[in-house]
């Protein structure tokens, strides 16, 4: 596994050099080129003005913010320069806190941190095993890309896997999701559907997570790389099944 980025983790009097690595393994996801259906000749990706049609070069291309509808304001390449960050290849922590005060709609992308040399490792060690020790994850802030980025450490086995975190902003309230009500939970419903969720109680790990799409797709590239016939598999439609409550059936 090779590093993406190298710097250290920074809090009160310690300093760990550490690496940084990408946790998502990209060869999983399948991408496709745009071919010309006559020739199979890769397909251009052309910049144009929208309005009159004209082919643009990069350098007759500005970035603009639209502030009002068809209404915009140019920044330009040294506006960017007066916010523009250094990056110190810190991971500078912040605090520590208890992991169900992050919400799950926080968390982005997330990358394993691995110590930098033997002498790092201890420390390194450490951090981590405190971490699951007190049930605390590390919130801190990295600049990456001229920018300051939100990040989270939290502890993984014998490891340290740090999340990009958005920022509370956002994220949209989940108030807004239309039609959401309070409803008023019948105490013998209540029951009855704790004794169903209770009963397919588990663990993730025995939750099959198998992308089922992704892999007849590859069956499907492979068999016409081979110059094989492509089989179609037709999968059942699932049955609907409507729950009433044992109240509403007695009416």
């Amino acid at each position: 596994m090779r590093a993406i980025w190298k710097g250290h983790i920074q809090f009160s009097l310690v300093t760990i050099p550490i690496r940084i690595y990408n946790a998502i393994d990209a060869a999983q996801s399948i991408s496709f080129n745009l071919l010309s259906k006559d020739g199979h000749n890769p397909v251009a990706y052309e910049k144009k003005d929208k309005v009159t049609g004209k082919t643009l070069r990069n350098e007759d291309i500005v970035k603009g913010y639209q502030y009002e509808p068809g209404q915009y304001v140019i920044i330009e390449p040294e506006d960017f320069e007066k916010v523009r960050l250094k990056s110190t290849r810190i991971i500078e922590i912040q605090g520590f806190v208890a992991k169900e005060e992050v919400h799950p709609t926080l968390y982005e992308a997330p990358y394993y941190v691995g110590p930098d040399g033997e002498v790092a490792a201890k420390t390194y060690g450490l951090l981590a095993a405190t971490m699951e020790e007190t049930g605390k994850i590390a919130v801190g802030k990295v600049v990456l890309r001229d920018r300051e980025t939100p990040v989270l450490l939290s502890p993984q086995e014998n490891g340290i896997v740090m999340y990009k975190l958005r920022y509370p902003k956002e994220v949209r309230s989940i108030s807004e999701v239309p039609q959401l009500i309070d409803v008023k939970v019948d105490k013998e419903q209540l029951k009855l559907a704790r004794t169903l969720v209770e009963s397919m109680s588990t663990k993730f790990a025995n939750i099959e997570m198998e992308d089922h799409y992704g892999d007849a797709l590859r069956e499907i590239i492979e068999a016409k790389i081979q110059g094989k016939e492509v089989v179609t598999v037709e999968q059942e439609e699932p049955k609907v099944v409507f729950y009433y409550p044992p109240d509403a059936a007695a009416k």
